[in-house]
C-alpha cells in the first residue's frame, strides 16, 4: 500500500510541476497617460497606434480619481 501511495504521489507531483512550467503568465496592460476627456484618451490611444508604438488601447474610466486611464 505504501508503494502504491508514493507512485501515486509522485505522479501527482509530476504532473502539477508540469502544468506549472507550461503555464504562461497574463499579459499585464501598461498605463500610458491619465486624461480628463474620453476624447483625448481616444485621440492619444489612435495616434499611438498610428505611430507603432502600441497594437491596442483602451480608455478606462475610474472614477475615484476622475479621470481616463489609457491602457497599452
Amino acid at each position: 500500500m505504501r508503494k502504491v501511495r508514493a507512485v501515486l504521489i509522485s505522479a501527482v507531483m509530476v504532473l502539477g510541476v508540469s502544468l506549472t512550467i507550461g503555464a504562461t503568465p497574463a499579459q499585464a496592460e501598461k498605463l500610458v497617460g491619465a486624461f480628463r476627456d474620453y476624447s483625448e484618451c481616444q485621440r492619444i490611444g489612435n495616434y499611438g497606434v498610428a505611430q507603432g508604438w502600441w497594437e491596442g488601447y483602451s480608455c478606462q474610466w475610474e472614477g475615484r480619481y476622475r479621470y481616463y486611464f489609457l491602457y497599452t
